[in-house]
């Protein structure tokens, strides 16, 4: 097993592609020091002390993202680390001080915890699409987004999307954080995961998919979406620790849809799901613009198919009784 005889740590464990990090991680022979908000919460622990292999391997810490050495016993003696840990909101009442500071000073934080610990040999951090594809000007089918693309920061902040600038901020932090500490980082950048949930609450992009299915488009603030399946999310992160040549971002997006289209699928795939007649009929294919693959592929991703991905979210949002047909 590729992670035998390693240390690794994983911040904000509790999370919907943690959560999967740590149970593939574990499943490859890795130990795992994982963080949490509260070790007493059973929502942030019990889905991760019921994985395989746990009792083992499996040792979690209680961590604060605005608590300057909070990170360091959890990173203590740690070959890499996983920075996962960040707040997302979308939600119109979230302020830019909810998102923006433990995004950004979060980051600094756990990168500190770092060039303290001297095993510490590369970091993989979550960034997300968001700062990436952000712009001024309306994307069109002619636009193929990748790895050499930033979000406008400006508009961000003039638009009041704080969730888009905290990602974007917290980027620009960890570069020039890495740099001046001779860091070796790697930053990922998946669209909208999708997939089973390990963890008894609904996530963001769980809840989008759920809203999307019971509301149809008018649920949608963006009704582009870019999709990827939160299993792959969780492999990439792996292989952007273990690949020697990994380097700088990786964007991490399987299929670029209108949200037409996942309903359509979601309606072929469950009949009993009574997706409202006007996503039923035959809609145009509304073309999008592209996300490229090309970097992701090198590091060895191979995408799970939307409908795959769909299914298993859709089983999992079932199971756990957040949808019922």
């Amino acid at each position: 097993m590729s992670g035998e005889g390693k240390v690794v740590c994983v911040t904000g464990a509790s999370g919907f592609i943690a959560s999967w990090l740590v149970k593939l991680l574990l499943d490859r022979g890795y130990t795992v020091h994982a963080t949490v908000r509260s070790l007493t919460d059973p929502n942030k622990v019990a889905h991760l002390l019921a994985l395989d292999r746990a009792k083992e391997r499996l040792h979690l810490f209680e961590a604060d993202l605005l608590d300057e050495n909070s990170f360091d016993p959890a990173i203590k003696g740690c070959d890499g680390v996983f920075h996962t840990a960040s707040p997302v909101s979308f939600k119109p009442s979230a302020t830019k001080e909810e998102l923006v500071n433990p995004a950004v000073n979060g980051t600094l934080n756990v990168l500190g915890s770092c060039v303290r610990t001297p095993s510490v040999k590369r970091v993989v951090v979550t960034s997300s699409t968001a700062s990436v594809m952000y712009k001024r000007n309306p994307l069109t089918p002619a636009d193929v987004i990748d790895e050499t693309w930033f979000s406008d920061k400006d508009f961000a902040e003039e638009t009041k999307q704080w969730y888009i600038l905290s990602k974007v901020l917290a980027e620009e932090a960890s570069w020039k954080y890495a740099g001046e500490n001779k860091i070796d980082i790697v930053s990922l950048h998946p669209g909208l995961c999708i997939g089973p949930l390990l963890q008894p609450t609904l996530n963001f992009s769980s809840e989008v998919i759920l809203g999307t299915i019971k509301e149809g488009m008018d649920f949608m603030s963006f009704p582009i979406n870019i999709y990827v399946d939160v299993r792959d999310v969780a492999i990439a992160h792996i292989e952007a620790f273990e690949v020697p040549s990994a380097r700088g971002r990786y964007c991490l997006v399987a299929e670029t849809m209108h949200s037409s289209q996942v309903l359509k699928i979601v309606g072929q795939l469950y009949p009993a799901l009574a997706i409202p007649e006007k996503y039923g009929a035959d809609l145009p294919i509304v073309p999008t613009y592209k996300v490229s693959q090309d970097k992701a592929k090198s590091l060895g991703i191979k995408y799970t198919s939307i409908e795959v991905s769909l299914k298993d979210t859709i089983e999992s949002l079932k199971e756990k009784s957040f949808l019922k047909f």
